[in-house]
């Protein structure tokens, strides 16, 4: 036998024995169903994977949901039909993905999910998770609340909340962390709650809705995005208020528009959510593709940017 011979029948021995497919030395193909393009955020999300694939020389399938999940079953399925070497997506919403992530593990085609986590049954529908901890987002927001009302102690707080699109991930997590933060002190109040759908649009005709009921007695805005805090402040505006300092605003993403807004004095802070998500992407699919062991759960390393740091901090920003 001779030795071309031999490195093929290795090759294709390592994919037998991974389940995945082999011949990873030719050009990788992925197929990417993305949420939409809701946000300055998901717009720079979109861009580092496209950008990361061309840099990697891998052929990317993109597909835009526009914020529909049977968007993104159907491009999935198209992906599997296909026979691309990896599938990876940011999933519209957490629940409703067994049917079809059991179809592309029937066809042996290994799933990453970016951003975005699921809710399965079986862990294994998926090889790798890479995104942001959105629970402790969401606590870091409440921290700095917490903070910011320790000054005052004697007063009370009542805040509205824009949440991102139900179902989601980050709309489920970013609630829930905020909330089991500011529990520690009774005098801040969740009074009104509704979804925003992570747009700006959305927030800011929510937030109009949670001025005409409740008026002047707002004291924080707490939104799962900072485009949804960013038409909230024109709402805010409209009504003849200032964002900033007779509603505080705190925000989650860290997008170059709300460091614009914490310098203009009209967000007091926003905690950090990366979307360059494309080179991390790049490299756990070659490697799973490879055979090789990869993390389940990857953490992207963030921070928190008070308004104090804004005018420092914005030049810094690549997104």
């Amino acid at each position: 036998m001779n030795t071309t011979r031999r490195a093929v029948l290795a090759t294709a021995l390592l994919g037998t024995m991974t389940g995945f497919p082999a011949f990873a030395a030719k050009a990788l193909t992925i197929g990417f169903s993305q949420v939409g393009a809701e946000s300055e955020w998901r717009t720079a999300n979109t861009l580092s994977i496209k950008d990361a694939a061309k840099k990697e020389g891998i052929h990317l399938k993109f597909a835009d949901a526009q914020q529909r999940q049977e968007n993104q079953v159907k491009a999935i399925r198209s992906f599997i039909a296909q026979r691309v070497d990896v599938i990876a997506f940011s999933p519209v919403v957490e629940s409703g993905w067994e049917t079809v992530l059991r179809e592309a593990k029937a066809a042996n085609i290994p799933v990453i999910l970016t951003d975005r986590a699921v809710n399965v049954t079986d862990p294994s529908l998926y090889v790798a998770f890479i995104g942001s901890d959105f629970v402790e987002e969401g606590r870091r927001a409440g921290r700095w609340l917490l903070e910011r009302a320790a000054r005052t102690p004697d007063r009370t707080f009542n805040i509205v909340e824009l949440q991102g699109t139900v179902g989601s991930a980050p709309a489920i997590d970013r609630k829930n962390g905020f909330a089991e933060v500011i529990a520690a002190n009774p005098k801040l109040n969740i009074t009104r709650s509704q979804t925003g759908d992570f747009t700006r649009a959305k927030g800011k005709e929510v937030m109009e809705a949670f001025l005409k009921a409740q008026g002047k007695s707002i004291n924080v805005l707490y939104a799962h995005n900072d485009d949804m805090a960013i038409g909230a402040i024109q709402a805010i505006e409209e009504a003849g208020l200032k964002p900033g300092v007779d509603i505080l605003v705190i925000s989650i993403d860290g997008v170059k528009g709300a460091f614009q807004a914490m310098i203009a004095g009209k967000m007091n802070v926003t905690v950090e959510c990366s979307p360059l998500l494309g080179p991390q992407l790049m490299a756990i699919a070659r490697d799973v593709v490879a055979g090789k062991p990869v993390p389940k759960r990857i953490t992207t390393v963030e921070g928190v940017f008070p308004a104090e740091v804004a005018a420092k901090e914005l030049p810094n920003r690549k997104y």
